[in-house]
C-alpha cells in the first residue's frame, strides 16, 4: 500500500515506522556541484570518471631508477640524467644505470624499475648516485589505478555525502552529482503557555525549549526549516496550515495533537483535507502522534504532528522524523537500531518504552544504564544520556537482557 488515507485506532512503534514507509514517496531529483552536496543524499550510483592514481607515481622524495637486475645491492651507483616534480611533464625515458631525481607525487619515468628513497642514496660528484641499503623491485611507486580503476562505483545511491566522501569524489574528478531535493520543512509550534526569553516569563508560563532543540536537530542534520509560532487558536492554526500545505513537502507540529479542548492539529488537518495515517502510538513517551497527508496531482504534503512535552519531541525526532526524512530521499525508512546490554532489572509497563540511558562499551560489549528523571516533561538527564533504549512492552527484564536502541547525537 502506498499514498495517504490509511485509518488506524492505536499502533506499535513497528507499525508506525511501517506506515510512513508506506506513505513516504521520494522526492524529485536535481544535480548539483560536488563541493555543494555535504548532506545530501545520492540518486544515482558515482562511477570514477578516471584511474586513481591518474598515473604511475613516486610515494617520496628520492631517484627514480632503472636497474638492470634486482634486488639492487647496497653500493651500486646510478647515473642521474633529470628531474621531475609533481605536476611536471617529462618525456624522460631511463635505461639500464640511469637515475632521475623525482619528488613525492612526480610521475615515475618511462624505464623506472624501483624508487629509492633520498635518505637512502648518497650523493657524489659528476651527478652520481649510490645506495647505501639493499633495495628491492618496485619500491615506492603508487600504481596507476591502484586505488581507483576508471568506471568503479566510487558511492551508491541512497549514500549521505559526508566531508571524507566529498574530497574522495573530487580527487576522482567528479565534478557534479545527481541527488535528491532538499526537502522543504515548516515547523510550527503550537500553545499559548510558551516563552521565548526570561523577559516574557509570566506566571503560567514555560521556557520553550521545543523551538530551539527543533532548530538545533534540523541544524546538526543540514536541514533548511522555516519555523512558526502559533497559539491555541482554531482560525490561526487553520490560517498557517492552509497557506504552508501547497509550499512544504513536511510540516512538523508540536503541540495540541491529543483530545483536550485546545487540540486543534488533527481536526483542522483533516478539515484542509490532510488524510489521516495513524493518530496514536502505544508508546511512552509521545502516545499522541498525528501523521498525515494532503495529496494532490501538482504537490503532496506530510504532516507529523508530535506531541507538546520536550523529552516525546525528543524521542520522535530520534526514530520518527529522521525515519520520515530518510524516506523522502530513498533510504530505508527507520532508525539505525543497535545491540545494548542492560545493567539492571527493568519493571514492566504497558506500553513499549523509549529509556534515555547512558552508554559504554566494556569488555567489547555495549551497556546501558536507565537515567533518573525520565518523563516526558524532563530534559535534563540529556547532559549525560548518549543512548535511547527501546524496551518491550509487558515485560519484566533482568540485568544481562538485549534490546535495541539508537545512539543520540
Amino acid at each position: 500500500m502506498s499514498g495517504c488515507g490509511a485509518e488506524h485506532g492505536l499502533i506499535s512503534i513497528d507499525q508506525a515506522l511501517a506506515l510512513i514507509a508506506e506513505t513516504i514517496q521520494p522526492l524529485e531529483h536535481e544535480i548539483v556541484p560536488v563541493e555543494q552536496a555535504l548532506q545530501r543524499v545520492l540518486a544515482q550510483d558515482v562511477h570514477a570518471p578516471v584511474a586513481l592514481p591518474i598515473f604511475s607515481q613516486s610515494a617520496v622524495d628520492g631517484y627514480a631508477l632503472a636497474a638492470p637486475q634486482h634486488p639492487i645491492d647496497a653500493g651500486q651507483c646510478f647515473q642521474v640524467i633529470g628531474e621531475v616534480r609533481a605536476g611536471q611533464v617529462s618525456e624522460l625515458q631511463l635505461e639500464a644505470g640511469q637515475a632521475v631525481r623525482i619528488f613525492t607525487g612526480g610521475k615515475i619515468p618511462e624505464g623506472t624499475t624501483t624508487v629509492a628513497r633520498q635518505e637512502i642514496v648518497q650523493l657524489h660528484v659528476e651527478q652520481q648516485i649510490q645506495l647505501t641499503e639493499d633495495l628491492a623491485e618496485h619500491a615506492d611507486i603508487r600504481d596507476a589505478g591502484e586505488e581507483v580503476q576508471a568506471g568503479q562505483v566510487l558511492a551508491t545511491q541512497g549514500q549521505r555525502l559526508g566531508v571524507g566522501a566529498i574530497a574522495a569524489l573530487c580527487m576522482t574528478g567528479v565534478q557534479q552529482v545527481l541527488v535528491y531535493r532538499q526537502a522543504k520543512i515548516a515547523v510550527v509550534v503550537t500553545g499559548d503557555e510558551v516563552a521565548s526569553h526570561v523577559d516574557e516569563l509570566q506566571q503560567g508560563k514555560i521556557f520553550d525549549a521545543n523551538t530551539p532543540m527543533l532548530k538545533a536537530w534540523c541544524q546538526q542534520h543540514g536541514l533548511a526549516a522555516e519555523f512558526f509560532l502559533v497559539a491555541d487558536q482554531e482560525t490561526a492554526l487553520t490560517e498557517l496550515l492552509q497557506a504552508l500545505q501547497s509550499s512544504f513537502d513536511l510540516i512538523i507540529t508540536t503541540g495540541g495533537v491529543s483530545v483536550g479542548d485546545y487540540d486543534f492539529v488533527r481536526p483542522v488537518a483533516l478539515n484542509l483535507g490532510f488524510q489521516q495515517v495513524f493518530w496514536k502510538i502505544k508508546q511512552k513517551p509521545g502516545k499522541p502522534m498525528f501523521f498525515a497527508c494532503a495529496q494532490s496531482a501538482e504537490h503532496t504534503c506530510y504532516l507529523l504532528g508530535l506531541p507538546g512535552n520536550p523529552a516525546a519531541v525528543y524521542v520522535a525526532l530520534q526514530v520518527y522524523v529522521i525515519s520520515l526524512l530518510r524516506g523522502l530521499v530513498g533510504q530505508t525508512v527507520s532508525p539505525a537500531w543497535v545491540s545494548a546490554v542492560l545493567q539492571h532489572e527493568l519493571k514492566s509497563d504497558r506500553r513499549e518504552r523509549f529509556l534515555r540511558m547512558s552508554a559504554q562499551v566494556e569488555q567489547g560489549q555495549l551497556q546501558v544504564t536507565a537515567l533518573k528523571k525520565q518523563q516526558s516533561h524532563m530534559l535534563s538527564n540529556l547532559f549525560e544520556s548518549n543512548f535511547l533504549l527501546r524496551v518491550p512492552a509487558d515485560m519484566s527484564l533482568s540485568a544481562g537482557t538485549l534490546l535495541n536502541g539508537i545512539y543520540l547525537d
